[in-house]
């Protein structure tokens, strides 16, 4: 990966313009890069409490997909790296030639390994259109729904990365089927998310533990309303197990929220772990507890100030677990 290789940001109005797309063997998938305008039904955003979201399949995701998450998403991607020490996937793959990521967001992680390996053919798939399209060439990015039956020929990827989907699969088990449907026989599966459980103490009057545990509560539970777990991180390995896949491989790490580690590496992570969250929470929550639970804009707001101010009170020492989960789709009998 380039290391000078400048941030990319895609800051996509609806007026923005891409080459035509087009429709694969009946599906709604769309290709695009540069020149045309997209559908209308997909860059026709919804507006809501001051945020931008996705129109294709509209309200499948809680995120908003506008320019401050945008920003937002930079933070994450350098999480990240940062947690497996600047490397862009744990599994050992070798010499891969055509790669999928699922749910590609502003397409950062897709673009750093199409920067990574010109050699390789690189594909993104999200529900928004907010990539940048003066990327890498061997990148290309298409509207896409991931719950849906994919489309791509069986046996086409060498690798398929999946990354910080929690809340919005309602069908683990048959994605992973779909992955392995779709990669080469002994090609890799990795997939990395986080947990919103944190280390509060559910059980204890201090207002920063208080908090914590209400954000855990209410995610977990709208999870377990819309049908989409928040529970994912606990199900991957499994899930992979189930579907066929070998040699699955599952490393922990932690994101501390803030600085507190005396650990130098824990330490950066905290840095950035506290704007993970800062950042970060109102578009987690804005959606889901306005479109689900009835909270008003400035309920949550006052919620969100409310976390805030803990995430940021320098004598709290609270963290939260992510994992990397990769398996092997079992290669052909000799």
């Amino acid at each position: 990966m380039s290391k000078n290789m400048p941030v990319q940001q895609a800051n996509i109005a609806v007026d923005s313009t891409y080459e035509q797309y087009h429709f694969e063997d009946g599906d709604d998938r769309m290709t695009y890069s540069s020149g045309r305008s997209l559908a209308s039904n997909v860059t026709r955003y919804r507006y809501e409490n001051g945020r931008r979201y996705h129109a294709y399949r509209d309200g499948l995701y809680y995120g908003p997909n506008d320019d401050k998450n945008s920003t937002y998403e930079t933070i994450v991607h350098h999480l990240w790296l940062l947690t497996l020490h600047d490397k862009l996937f744990l599994a050992p793959i070798e010499n891969p030639q055509m790669i999928l990521d699922v749910g590609t967001g502003t397409g950062l992680w897709a673009i750093d390994m199409a920067d990574a390996l010109p050699a390789a053919e690189v594909i993104g798939t999200d529900l928004s259109p907010i990539q940048a399209t003066n990327a890498v060439p061997n990148v290309r990015f298409e509207v896409d729904d991931a719950s849906s039956e994919w489309t791509y020929p069986e046996n086409m990827f060498d690798f398929v990365h999946i990354r910080g989907l929690t809340g919005c699969i309602s069908d683990w088990p048959y994605l992973y089927q779909q992955c392995s449907k779709h990669l080469k026989p002994g090609g890799y599966v990795e997939h990395l998310e986080f947990s919103c459980e944190t280390n509060a103490d559910p059980e204890s009057d201090d207002p920063a533990d208080k908090i914590y545990t209400k954000f855990t509560k209410n995610v977990i539970g709208l999870g377990e309303k819309t049908g989409r777990t928040f529970r994912t991180i606990e199900f991957m390995a499994q899930n992979m197990r189930d579907a066929g896949f070998v040699d699955v491989v599952e490393e922990k790490f932690i994101w501390p929220i803030g600085s507190w580690p005396k650990d130098p590496h824990l330490k950066e992570l905290g840095r950035w772990g506290e704007r993970n969250w800062t950042d970060g929470m109102e578009g987690w929550v804005m959606a889901l507890y306005t479109r689900i639970l009835g909270w008003s804009y400035a309920e949550v707001q006052a919620f969100v100030a409310e976390i805030k101010a803990a995430i940021k009170n320098r004598s709290n020492r609270y963290y939260h677990e992510v994992r990397c989960v990769y398996g092997r789709k079992p290669p052909l009998p000799n």
